[in-house]
This record gives C-alpha cells, structure tokens and sequence, in this order.
C-alpha cells in the first residue's frame, strides 16, 4: 500500500462541489494573521481574545465557522467566539486525562475529529502528534484553528486501516469512538497493535452491553439512530478481542452511560441528538429498542 499516492488522492476532495465551498470559506480565515495570541488548554480550548481582531476579522471568523457547521467535538473559543460543540469532548478529555503521559511520545489519535483532544493534548508536549480522519469537514474544522494556535500537529486524512502502512510506527494511540464502526472488530485492534512501537499503549472508548458472556450486540440497521454499528460487546468479549489482536495489561479505566449533559443539541450541532436517539418513554433504550449508549474506556499495551 503506497501511503503517499492515497494521500494524494484523498486530498482532491478540496476540489469536490461539496466541499470547494467550505475551502474557499477557510482560506478566506488563512489572510488574517496573528502571532503570540493567547491559549488556554482547558474545557474551552481557548485561543487569542476579543481585541485580537477587527471588526471585519471578527465577521470572517463568525462566517467561516458557520460554514462549517456540524461541530460535532469541542467546544472551542476563538476569540470570544464560543462554539459550542454537540458533544461536550471535554468530559471524555478530563476523563482519560490521568491515564497517560504524552510527554516526549509519538502520538496518533486515530479518528481525531477536528482535533479537539489533539490540541489539548498539545500541553502535554508530546514529540509527534499525528490525526488520522477521512472527513473533509473535520480536516477543515481543524485547520481553521490550527492557522491560528500554530501547532506542528499533522492531520491526515486517514483511516485506521492505513496505520500499519504509514511511515512510522507510535508510542501511544488513541482511538475513541471508532471501534464500533469496523465490520472487523478484532482486525482493527490489530491495525493498532502493528502501528506501536515495542511496549507502546492504546487508550480506546466503545460501546459496551452489561453481561459477564462473551457476546455482542449485533444491530439490525441503525443504532441509536446512528449508521455503520456492527459490534457492541460485552467488557469480557471485548478483552478476547484485545488479547487476539496482540494486547495484554488490559485496563477498564472507567464505564459511563451518555447523558444530554455531554451530547446534546447546540446551534452548532445537527438538529437531533442524544434526546432524539432515545424512547421518549423509556431513556434506558434507544429509539430502535436497544439497551441506551454505554461506554467502556480501557487501556493496554502491546505484547512484545
């Protein structure tokens, strides 16, 4: 598999008639040009202020991240503009937060959004931090705020199917959300496993069903009204999981069930969300009679 000729192509998407105009928006953003602005790395990843920007920069910056909406991760400050995203990604951030140590490592956050937790991961200071995301929206998204935090952060537009092929191998890889999203399970783990460094970690996040069997969950179409769920395991099936694919020191770090505090409806957001994906009768099962999102967090290294 030839990594720089699928970069090459994935890249002309910038000129498909459904994205050129967010592209066109975001180099309209790329012509105003600060140094020093002011970050702050905490729930709001905060860059630069209000008096950083005229009133024409403001208006370009209002207009350019309208254009991008859905915001799916934040939320985001950009000079006093608050985007509040759909999912409050800081209550996962802080959440994992005591469970690694980037500092010095080669990072990639595998299907990294806009990048929210890359930047604030950026505090950490990691040696290397690489996304991997196929979306052009998020690749935008992420580019409009990284002209101004001038990070050295790479985005590529990326799955986690080309990380074994990609030019270097990690020291640590995130992947949260994901997993629930590959028809091959335990061939996605293993994409990870090939993609570390000897005694390199994983941090991943998925859907889980309560059981102590070795089973999983197998949607019939949707789930929670969301496409393309094919596995939802059980924390012992996903264990073997991890185990067949090359992982041990398999840590749970947490289980959380998602509430409409950290995914909800914004102006920034679609028109439905977490409300919308539930019995309206019953908040413990999705809409399509399902046990309601729950999530697993877990951590392990790879077998040397």
């Amino acid at each position: 598999m030839n990594i720089e000729e699928i970069k090459k192509e994935k890249i002309k998407c910038l000129e498909w008639k459904n994205v050129k105009p967010w592209y066109e928006q975001v180099k309209k953003s790329f012509n105003i040009q600060k140094d020093n602005l002011f970050i702050d790395y905490s729930d709001w990843f905060t860059i630069g202020e209000k008096q950083d920007l005229t009133k024409e920069e403001h208006e370009v910056i209002l207009e350019t991240a309208k254009k991008l909406i859905p915001w799916r991760k934040g939320p985001f400050n950009l000079f006093g503009l608050k985007i509040d995203s759909e999912w409050q990604s800081n209550i996962k951030y802080n959440l994992i937060r005591p469970h690694f140590n980037l500092k010095d490592k080669v990072v990639a956050d595998i299907g990294c959004n806009n990048g929210y937790y890359m930047f604030r991961m950026l505090e950490d200071k990691p040696k290397r931090l690489i996304g991997f995301d196929p979306s052009a929206l998020t690749m935008l998204q992420f580019e409009f705020i990284n002209h101004f935090v001038k990070s050295d952060i790479i985005y590529e537009k990326l799955g986690v199917e080309h990380l074994e092929y990609y030019n270097h191998t990690f020291d640590f890889i995130f992947m949260l959300g994901v997993l629930y999203h590959r028809a091959d399970p335990i061939g996605c783990l293993k994409s990870l496993a090939k993609g570390l460094n000897k005694n390199g970690e994983i941090l991943i996040d998925t859907f889980m069903i309560d059981g102590e069997e070795e089973v999983a969950l197998t949607p019939n179409g949707r789930y929670s009204k969301i496409p393309n769920i094919y596995f939802i395991p059980t924390i012992p099936a996903l264990k073997n999981w991890l185990n067949r694919a090359g992982f041990e020191d398999i840590e749970v770090i947490a289980i959380t069930t998602t509430t409409s505090e950290e995914q909800r409806k914004t102006k920034w957001s679609f028109d439905q969300s977490l409300e919308d994906f539930l019995d309206k009768d019953d908040k413990t099962k999705t809409v399509e009679g399902y046990p309601a999102p729950k999530r697993v967090y877990i951590k392990a290294k790879k077998k040397n």
